[in-house]
């Protein structure tokens, strides 16, 4: 029987002595006793989760949201595999015990370093509009932004999925297993099912009038007519079908017999047809692009750069934060409003400055250049909440002239940490968008709604907005997998899902690591308080309440609320440890 552990210390770096970290892990929320049958080493790793202890191994390290997808890639690096066969054999996994999140419909962006070459490269997964989008694909007929949801449900917020031809070209360019085998393991299990999680279960009776639109989706996660329960013994024969497709290569998902599925589905449920079209999926390609690295105190940190937010803004985070001193730890009020308004101050040059760099300037040097962060950091000197924060003037060789946007992004998305025997080192943060995506099911697998990440707006006063839809281009992304170096030399790989509080996540725990000290089971359990455009949130439940008061004083206006990240962090040194986020069912695994 799996114990509550009601409070976690740990000795942290400077005067942050006995530092608490997590008030409360409830061991059915983590996952605890859904996924006793899968073995002893398995249970010990859970165990560790909910004790608040990192795993440790000395050869490879796994970190993904679901027991099941890390058994799939720990047993792809026992028989030799690199952290790419893993990845593939996590991310099919995942598509089936947690399709809520991500999936062959979706999309993801991976960070790789390579221990050959010592270099870092950045794929680019994203899904891309069709090319028969406007800029007023979420305008109704007066041109007034749709509701959040009137615009996810349904064929309207589905991009063309990027997530099979990033696996096919990671496979392809660091892979040594079969494909065919890397997708065994859930085809299996597709065949023979898996019992719901409480998680699953949980949100699918969240989601179940929305489920319930579509026929496909009703019968599979409502069969009868009433939501799954956890527990449920749950099949998904066509699943293992689409995957024995995919074995022949990702050319069958973008062409033929699942791409007309795809676009009959998608014109099928949204009004006006023909807004996707097979050509659309058949010219899909994955992006390879330049790693986004800002330093650190004396680390190099290092991501995926447009359209994906999440390396500047984290970058920028981090560089208006390194002349401040951060060592009281998160329990002081001080170091939050620096960490609150830095994170206030990069957000704001993200909605005004951050897309597809395809398809706009994006000024990234300008942005992480270090005179402007100096510039930018000046304003945090104070020991009140900035009273205003405005985009910033970053130097840029094109004339830049774009309104702000805000794009609503809810949390979902899952994250993957690899560091395999040879020392290569994945970080991948997938993505359907919202939970359960566009809640339209095509063979087994759900199609994301990633295009609500555009701008729902085109322009602003007349001024463009650089998120606006565009045909084909890739919505801007919070997604922020990151691998962090010291001396050329991986140290540390992280990442969560959540929205764009993503960028908060992340970088609250790279601060957790280098500043506060702390290991990575413990980074992963940090209370959040997490600041975007002026709130404080903090998540309740936790010690990150007892700051209302002095934040409130600082003139933040502050609430609580549920938080729920799902950060797996490997550190890398003479051994290699794994943490995964207490608040989701995931765990980390190594030998």
């Amino acid at each position: 029987m799996w114990k509550v552990i009601s409070v976690l210390t740990v000795l942290a770096a400077g005067p942050v002595a006995a530092q608490q970290v997590a008030d409360t892990v409830a061991p059915e929320a983590a996952g605890a006793g859904v996924f006793e049958d899968m073995g002893p080493e398995y249970a010990g790793a859970m165990a560790a989760k909910v004790q608040g202890k990192p795993v440790v191994a000395r050869n490879w390290m796994v970190a993904a949201a679901n027991p099941h997808a890390v058994k799939a890639g720990a047993d792809a690096l026992a028989a030799g595999g690199t952290a790419a066969d893993a990845l593939v054999a996590i991310q099919v996994m995942l598509g089936l015990v947690e399709p809520q999140s991500s999936g062959l419909g979706g999309g993801a962006f991976l960070v790789w370093y390579d221990a050959a070459t010592g270099e870092v490269t950045t794929l680019d997964g994203r899904e891309t509009a069709p090319l028969a989008a406007t800029p007023r694909r979420f305008q109704d007929a007066d041109g007034a932004p749709l509701k959040f949801f009137d615009a996810v449900v349904g064929g309207r917020s589905v991009g063309v999925p990027g997530t099979p031809a990033l696996m096919e070209a990671v496979h392809g360019r660091w892979g040594k297993l079969p494909f065919a085998d890397l997708t065994a393991p859930a085809i299996a299990m597709a065949e023979e099912g898996f019992p719901v999680s409480p998680r699953l279960a949980g949100l699918i009776e969240g989601d179940r009038e929305r489920l319930g639109r579509f026929a496909d989706t009703a019968a599979y996660f409502m069969p009868g007519g009433e939501p799954l329960a956890a527990g449920d013994l749950l099949k998904n024969p066509a699943y293992a079908e689409t995957l024995r497709m995919l074995n022949g290569g990702a050319a069958a998902f973008y062409t033929g017999d699942n791409a007309q599925a795809i676009v009959e589905a998608v014109n099928g449920a949204m009004e006006g047809a023909g807004m996707l079209s097979p050509v659309d999926l058949s010219i899909y390609q994955v992006k390879e692009r330049a790693a986004v690295c800002a330093p650190y105190r004396g680390h190099e940190v290092c991501g995926m750069g447009p359209p994906s937010s999440g390396a500047v803004a984290v970058g920028q985070i981090l560089g208006l934060l390194e002349g401040y001193d951060l060592s009281a730890g998160p329990q002081d009020a001080q170091v939050r409003r620096l960490m609150g308004d830095a994170a206030r101050l990069a957000f704001a040059d993200r909605g005004r400055y951050l897309a597809d760099s395809d398809y706009v300037p994006v000024p990234v040097k300008g942005l992480l250049d270090e005179a402007y962060l100096a510039q930018r950091a000046a304003l945090l000197s104070g020991d009140v909440a900035l009273s205003e924060v405005i985009p910033g003037e970053p130097e840029f060789d094109h004339a830049l002239h774009w309104a702000d946007d805000i794009s609503l992004e809810l949390p979902s998305t899952s994250h993957i940490s690899i560091v395999d025997g040879a020392g290569n080192v994945a970080s991948m943060t997938t993505t359907i968008e919202n939970g359960f995506g566009s809640r339209i099911m095509v063979n087994g697998y759900l199609l994301n709604n990633e295009l609500t990440d555009f701008s729902f707006s085109s322009h602003s006063e007349g001024v463009p907005i650089a998120n606006r839809v565009e045909p084909g281009k890739r919505p801007r992304s919070s997604m922020a997998p990151t691998i962090v170096l010291k001396d050329g030399k991986p140290v540390l790989a992280v990442g969560s899902p959540g929205g764009s509080r993503i960028i908060g996540y992340v970088a609250e725990a790279i601060v957790g690591v280098i500043d506060w000290g702390l290991d990575v089971q413990q980074a992963a359990s940090i209370p959040h308080a997490v600041n975007r455009f002026g709130a404080y949130d903090l998540e309740e439940g936790t010690a990150a309440v007892d700051l209302t008061g002095a934040l409130g004083e600082m003139g933040y206006e502050v609430g609580s609320r549920e938080l729920t990240s799902g950060l797996h962090l490997i550190a890398i040194g003479d051994d290699l440890q794994g943490g995964a986020d207490p608040r989701r069912e995931g765990i980390a695994y190594g030998q």
